[in-house]
């Protein structure tokens, strides 16, 4: 064996040695005489190295090239337009594909962008070389290469719509049906160019699980148009990542509709008596009983709100703080809910409290009369749950005992502060939702003004550090 077919066999490449053998010999002719066969060969072993990914999700913007295997979701329309200085229109169409480890948007230009018009069907599994750079909905990469790989399978189902299981990183023209669980607000800030953007979010559930919606500028209004158990679809979605969960972002591009379908969604629950401190977890149970809303106010001036419900699944029963919009939801003795992303701190007495913010989902399952709102009735009498053998016996009048009557102490009581002052040092996580001068943050409840120097990309999540001046954070540190 030669010293060539050697380190070839060793690179584990996906090329031929044939094609290996070329390109060692246009590195020779390249570095005129400077480096032997077997130097240019560990040269190309290098870059190829280099270039070669275990998956989509490994696929990231600064990469020089990107080589990997992958199955073509759907192929878009041919777009034509002009270039600078010369006479002949440019060519592009964009093709969805994908792996097991996610899906990635690739532009194929020219004479790529017929070729893919004319020649690919969707399923067909693709060798693809290209550029990777972030793009409006993601990562996308920008064909270089392509060819066919009938020898490779790749366990990706074609679909119309999808589920909230089937979701991946990365993944754009997504349409899926669910049910409303939650909805929040409408949040506003501003861009460079003076104008406002406006952002809000609803929680969608179907039979696979849930998945939190962003809607972005025109698309927010849909939040006033639809309540917890309207069923609706997301046309033409893009998948992000934010804080390690996935997120279906909806731009001008997208749209939410009502659509008259049948939705089951049914919760998955963390047993009470198991809740460990620190974690952040879903419970579910029938109100044993619930404080009134109060409020009080923050240290920059504006006023906050809290309500507090006891809740008892077959385990055990746990105070939940509701904060914010969510002290406005209205829950009474009887009620079987089910609560979302919930924390668990430390509460009155050493007593286990699960804190439900603006990332928490609340969803009333069913009411004290047995009537469900969210999915069918099997949904809301779920015996996963173990609500119902709790919704006569234990949700009384709303009476508590002592201990309990004492246990109504208001969360917000011993509430921090949530507006900072000026001088004061701050570590601020969010979604820039601009990325000029100053950089805007959202982290899903308020915005943050941010002046640094760093280079950010929008919808990509950073943490900036430093202090408050003037209402804005100048940033020491932005990671």
């Amino acid at each position: 064996m030669s010293d060539i077919e050697g380190i070839y066999e060793d690179l584990e490449a996906d090329v031929s040695l044939e094609e290996f053998r070329e390109a060692v010999e246009a590195k020779v002719e390249q570095m005129g005489g400077l480096a032997d066969e077997e130097t240019a060969a560990m040269l190309i072993a290098h870059e190829l190295g280099e270039s070669e990914v275990n998956g989509v999700a490994d696929i990231e913007p600064g990469m020089e090239e990107a080589k990997f295997v992958a199955k073509v979701l759907k192929i878009g329309e041919l777009r034509t337009f002009e270039r600078d200085g010369e006479d002949e229109d440019g060519r592009v169409v964009n093709v969805e594909v994908a792996d097991e480890t996610g899906s990635v948007r690739a532009a194929f230009w020219d004479e790529h962008a017929q070729a893919a018009v004319d020649e690919l069907e969707e399923g067909q599994v693709l060798k693809i070389k290209g550029r990777p750079k972030e793009g409006f909905s993601g990562v996308e990469i920008s064909v270089d290469d392509v060819e066919p790989d009938d020898d490779t399978e790749i366990d990706v189902q074609l679909t119309d719509t999808h589920t909230v299981e089937s979701l991946s990183l990365g993944l754009s023209d997504v349409n899926l049906v669910g049910v409303v669980l939650d909805t929040g607000s409408i949040r506003t800030f501003d861009r460079d160019d003076g104008s406002e953007g406006r952002v809000a979010n609803i929680t969608l559930g179907d039979s696979t699980g849930r998945v939190r919606v962003t809607l972005w500028d025109d698309q927010a209004d849909v939040v006033d148009e639809f309540e917890a158990g309207d069923t609706v679809e997301v046309v033409d979605g893009y998948v992000r990542d934010r804080d390690g969960s996935l997120e279906l972002h909806v731009g001008n591009r997208g749209a939410v509709e009502a659509v008259d379908e049948d939705v089951e969604y049914v919760p998955e629950s963390t047993a009470i008596e198991s809740l460990e401190l620190g974690e952040t977890t879903d419970i579910a149970g029938v109100v044993r009983s619930a404080d009134p809303k109060r409020t009080f106010d923050r240290d920059d001036g504006s006023e906050g709100q809290v309500r507090n419900v006891r809740v008892q699944d077959a385990t055990g029963d746990i105070r939940v703080a509701m904060w914010g919009e969510k002290a406005d939801i209205d829950l009474g003795p009887g009620d079987e809910v089910a609560f979302a992303d919930v924390e668990i701190k430390d509460g009155w007495q050493d007593d286990l409290e699960a804190s439900a913010g603006w990332r928490s989902t609340v969803t009333v399952l069913g009411g004290a009369d047995g009537a469900g709102s969210v999915g069918d009735e099997d949904a809301a009498g779920s015996s996963d749950t173990g609500l119902s053998a709790f919704a006569d016996a234990d949700a009384g009048g709303g009476e508590s005992t002592d201990s309990e009557a004492v246990d109504t102490e208001s969360a917000a009581d011993k509430a921090e502060p949530t507006g900072p002052s000026d001088g004061e040092s701050v570590e601020f996580t969010g979604v820039v939702v601009q990325a000029g001068d100053p950089v805007v943050l959202d982290n899903g409840e308020e915005t943050m003004s941010v002046e640094t120097s760093a280079d950010v990309g929008l919808g990509e999540e950073v943490t900036a550090r430093g202090q408050i001046r003037d209402g804005r954070l100048e940033a020491d540190d932005v990671f």
